[in-house]
């Protein structure tokens, strides 16, 4: 299948085209061309005016849409899970699975592979994060599931995950040069995240393997004049991605506008969206803009990719082009997929996100494949 979509502003990720169409062959982009020069004998399809940029990546999110895979870690959440979020503009996606019990973190990379195996192209892999955490800094995660790793355990985790366990969150300060350089050799991309580390022990973690960092300021040692945290080693390492959570309430605004003064493209957006449940080791309901446990304790957010775009447009007051790549090329760069997603491009796959200037999602193309909302 070929078509033109037309009458659409595109933001490529490296430029801003006005009339201009995308040409979309089968699965993947095939070119950008004048709309004046675009091929007669293609079908056209109606852009309806919309702004067209990459589909979302959104590599942290647990929940939506009436599903919660943190406590129901199943192909049939991850069909639901991949129907809200391609709602919201987001093409590609990492279920996560926060620190849990053995079973429970098994169970959630069976789901991944199974639902992998079935041709689903939205799903990058299952992000761990945990069970391998810092207790001090272990914020709404279970304490009873935090464990210590050891290369037993982490080799029976890459067994099961093997193809799909993507990422993983580690307090780098409680793993060991043996576990890293394991989790490394499988591929898997390791973050920093719910730890208590010293500057030193972050910054060498960031020399030794670990790519990005968890839910910037959350759940991590913060920057103070006589102790830089891991805060400030993720600041301070030229390497070193990390995740945000712009919605206001997980940190103000004024920190996601200074931490992109210090980092730039390696500032990327997640969601950290969950959903309300009532049952598991993790019970979430909605308090306003956010979700909190049992205890009260903040526990995901209630963002969408595109609210977090908004937000770091109108509140963080970034260019509307730095902002979608924070959604789409930068989280493609964490995983080494910015050769194929991230931009639009030909050769790449034709995932897009279709909104208005009221920064409300119309429609996604998915693989080729265009579905309007509504």
């Amino acid at each position: 299948m070929s078509y033109l979509l037309t009458n659409c502003t595109i933001y490529s990720g490296t430029t801003v085209l006005h009339d201009h169409a995308v040409l979309i062959k089968g699965s993947h982009v095939a070119a950008i061309v004048p709309e004046v020069a675009a091929p007669a004998d293609v079908d056209r399809i109606d852009g309806r005016g919309c702004n067209v940029s990459p589909g979302f990546i959104d590599l942290q999110i647990y929940g939506g849409g009436g599903a919660l895979f943190s406590v129901d870690p199943t192909v049939e959440s991850l069909q639901k899970l991949q129907a809200y979020v391609r709602r919201h503009g987001t093409t590609s996606f990492q279920a996560t699975m926060p620190t849990n019990s053995p079973e429970m973190m098994r169970e959630a990379l069976q789901a991944g592979h199974d639902y992998q195996q079935a041709g689903h192209p939205s799903l990058l892999g299952i992000h761990l994060e945990g069970p391998y955490i810092n207790p001090v800094k272990k914020g709404a995660h279970q304490e009873e599931f935090i464990q210590q790793a050891t290369t037993d355990a982490v080799a029976e985790l890459l067994t099961v995950g093997e193809g799909v366990l993507r990422m993983m969150t580690l307090a780098p300060e409680v793993t060991t040069p043996e576990i890293v350089a394991l989790l490394r050799r499988a591929g898997v991309v390791l973050s920093a995240g719910h730890s208590n580390a010293t500057y030193a022990q972050g910054a060498a973690a960031f020399k030794e393997g670990f790519t990005t960092a968890t839910h910037l300021f959350n759940a991590m040692s913060a920057l103070e004049s006589r102790a830089p945290g891991l805060v400030g080693a993720i600041y301070d390492a030229d390497s070193a991605h990390a995740s945000i959570i712009a919605d206001g309430v997980h940190c103000d605004f004024a920190a996601v506008r200074i931490s992109h003064k210090m980092l730039g493209k390696r500032l990327f957006l997640i969601t950290d969206a969950v959903e309300a449940g009532t049952h598991g080791a993790y019970r979430f309901r909605r308090a306003e803009n956010r979700f909190v446990d049992e205890n009260g304790t903040l526990a995901g957010s209630a963002l969408s990719m595109m609210d977090a775009v908004r937000n770091c447009v109108q509140e963080v007051r970034l260019p509307l082009e730095e902002a979608l790549r924070m959604a789409t090329l930068y989280p493609a760069q964490v995983l080494a997929l910015d050769d194929e997603l991230g931009l639009i491009q030909p050769g790449y796959r034709a995932d897009l996100c279709l909104f208005n200037d009221e920064y409300e999602v119309q429609g996604t193309v998915l693989a080729g494949e265009l579905a309007w909302n509504g």
